[in-house]
C-alpha cells in the first residue's frame, strides 16, 4: 500500500474541531467514535464510515464541516457505511461494516 496523506488528514479533522486518535492501514479513528475515516486508492477521495450506535444529527453536522473543509485541501469526503464496534474476549476489537450511511 502506498503511503497515505495522514498530515493532510490531520490538518482537515483539526480544523473541523476534532483529533485523530489512532490510525490503522486506511482506517482513521478520530477522538469520537461518531464516525471513522477510511483513505480509499485516490489521495483525494476518503470515506466516512458511521458509527450505527450515533446521534445522526450530530453526525451529519459534523461530516458536512468536514465535508466543506475538505474542499479547500481539494480532499472529497464520500459516503460510506454504518458500522458497529464491539470488544473481543481478547480486548481487541473488531469492526463490522454494514449498509450504507
Amino acid at each position: 500500500m502506498t503511503s497515505k496523506p495522514l498530515g493532510k488528514l490531520k490538518t482537515i479533522v483539526e480544523a473541523a474541531g476534532t483529533d485523530i486518535s489512532y490510525a490503522y492501514e486506511d482506517l482513521v479513528f478520530l477522538a469520537h467514535n461518531s464516525f471513522l475515516l477510511q483513505f480509499t486508492e485516490s489521495d483525494k477521495e476518503i470515506l466516512i464510515h458511521v458509527n450505527s450506535e450515533a446521534d445522526r444529527a450530530m453526525v451529519s453536522r459534523d461530516t458536512e464541516t468536514l465535508k466543506e473543509i475538505g474542499l479547500s485541501h481539494e480532499v472529497r469526503f464520500a459516503d460510506g457505511s454504518l458500522y458497529t464496534l464491539t470488544q473481543d474476549d481478547d480486548e481487541s476489537i473488531r469492526i463490522e461494516f454494514g449498509e450504507c450511511a
